[in-house]
């Protein structure tokens, strides 16, 4: 049975064989040797930690780097090195984690750009364009306007018009990298129901991805890199999440801490009737030391609550305090100054700074505070560098590198530095671990369980159910711009945060009344309601 198998495995059709690739950057080796092969409609898994050579070897298949040794074989045909263009051409597509839209430019501009269509007097065919865009829309079931301007799309169909674009030029081979980042649990459904129709007409997909429960729903095979080198490849039916994981880290592989209760002091973050674009009327207190987790469905309020407090969004009522001190809205230098830090989601739009190497990008914001002070100290500022980029293990070659030369992971943890840089007593942290493979995951929880254990208030907005279960005090849940129910350390799981952030626990009866930390709002007979509907569940 097992030579039928393999002799079957055999005779599959191979759309892609990669063999021996070698890439250096400035001599020091990121591709040693690696090998990776993808069948005619699989989708094949290629994982590894931030900085273990995946970018790289897909900037090696489709034109952004050459190698400098090894075989691509493409349906066939040997490939020598080619053009980003030539490997388009060829009906390689390659959606990148970081989205390359033109927000200047509208949904069917940007899906024609560079390929147009003109009519017979040689100018632009703009009917026959946006025709085109919106029956490939219609055919995906992705409710995009081909005339909107890019700019004005959500985050999430700005992901779906990349995946979009990529799929109307007919695209044999598609790397997906991260691809369900930006979208909400239905998104990510969708976004799945296109692949296996695809898939079914012989499409092939590389699909990059942190989170293991998308690699095991929707990958056929996987292949593991470490550190630059090929570690294995197989069925995803013959391997288990925790089997996959040890090959990610290696020897060194451990479970992420568990979360840990502590003592919180007062209350240092109180907001009060809290009204803003895309939030209404929140009320919450924060005490010293605790850990707050938002959650609730893309759109659902909880990033741009984060955002409000900040001063980098609108806000039209209501109050901030910390430490007792009303917090001046619409300015994020007062919110630092209130010793307020905020990491954003989108580092590509809000925190990377291509021009300026690591160690500039990484005190910036405290010498935005400190900005008195005539000079910059390079030996002390590398100091707090080097510190940093051992707690936070950052993947660096030199702080006088540039920015993007780091992984989309090792930025995030280099811009966590920079807010820890600031000596912020309040972290508001919206979905840290974006594009953060597992061991560096498990870091950063235990990073922020040991800021909290250290009197630091955190808020972590994120999607992800079990990072709150590892971290957070308190789950406060949010459906349609509104605070609805805040969650104790036990009730966090995944059937009740649904319940609350889909309004499924207020269906037949409105909406539930926000409860909050505070004593002004009693809701002890909509809670009895809610208790009876869990326990049916």
């Amino acid at each position: 049975m097992e030579n039928f198998l393999k002799k079957a495995e055999e005779e599959r059709v191979k759309r892609l064989e990669m063999s021996g690739i070698c890439k250096s950057f400035s001599g020091v080796p990121v591709l040693k040797n690696v090998r990776l092969t993808v069948n005619e409609g699989e989708v094949h898994a290629l994982l590894g930690e931030n900085g273990a050579g995946k970018s790289t070897l897909m900037n090696v298949l489709t034109g952004v780097h050459r190698r400098d040794e090894g075989t691509i074989i493409f349906e066939g045909q040997e490939l020598g090195n080619l053009s980003v263009s030539q490997s388009e051409h060829i009906g390689i597509a390659f959606v990148h984690q970081e989205l390359n839209l033109f927000n200047d430019l509208k949904v069917y501009e940007n899906i024609f750009l560079g390929k147009e269509y003109t009519n017979r007097f040689g100018t632009l065919d703009k009917k026959r364009m946006k025709q085109e865009a919106k029956a490939l829309f219609d055919e995906l079931e992705v409710e995009i306007d081909p005339e909107e301007k890019a700019a004005y799309l959500s985050p999430s169909k700005k992901q779906l018009l990349e995946i979009s674009k990529a799929l109307f030029f007919n695209a044999k081979l598609l790397i997906l990298d991260e691809p369900t980042t930006s979208l909400n649990n239905q998104e990510v459904d969708h976004l799945f129901q296109i692949i296996r129709r695809l898939k079914e007409k012989g499409t092939s997909f590389i699909f990059i991805s942190h989170k293991m429960p998308e690699i095991f729903e929707s990958a056929d095979r996987y292949t593991v890199f470490r550190n630059g080198e090929f570690i294995a490849d197989g069925n995803i039916a013959d391997t288990d999440p925790e089997e996959i994981t040890k090959m990610l880290v290696g020897e060194g592989y451990r479970s992420a801490s568990d979360y840990h209760s502590r003592k919180c002091g007062d209350v240092v973050l109180r907001l009060d009737g809290f009204t803003g674009a895309g939030f209404r009327d929140v009320r919450l207190e924060v005490q010293k030391g605790e850990i707050i987790g938002l959650t609730g469905l893309q759109g659902s309020g909880s990033s741009e609550l984060l955002q409000g407090i900040f001063g980098a969004c609108q806000v039209s009522g209501g109050k901030v305090e910390a430490f007792g001190r009303t917090v001046p809205l619409h300015s994020i230098h007062k919110a630092m100054k209130a010793r307020i830090a905020m990491l954003p989601s989108n580092r590509k739009e809000n925190s990377v700074i291509a021009d300026m190497s690591l160690l500039e990008n990484m005190y910036l914001a405290e010498h935005t505070l400190s900005a008195r002070r005539f000079h910059i100290f390079r030996k002390q500022e590398q100091g707090k560098f080097d510190n940093y980029k051992n707690v936070l293990n950052i993947k660096a070659q030199d702080s006088g590198d540039p920015i993007t030369s780091l992984s989309g992971g090792n930025q995030q943890k280099l811009f966590l530095a920079k807010w820890l840089n600031t000596e912020a007593e309040i972290l508001l942290l919206d979905n840290p671990t974006q594009g953060i493979d597992v061991g560096a995951k498990a870091e950063i929880y235990k990073l922020i369980l040991e800021l909290a254990e250290g009197g630091k208030t955190i808020l972590i907005n994120t999607l992800e159910i079990p990072e709150l279960q590892k971290v957070a005090d308190k789950c406060a849940v949010f459906y349609d711009g509104e605070l609805v129910k805040i969650l104790s350390h036990e009730e966090i799981e995944e059937t009740t945060v649904m319940m609350y952030s889909t309004n499924a626990a207020g269906m037949g009866d409105g909406k539930i009344t926000s409860e909050t930390s505070g004593p002004e709002k009693n809701t002890s007979d909509k809670n009895e309601s809610i208790t009876e509907m869990k326990e049916g569940i």
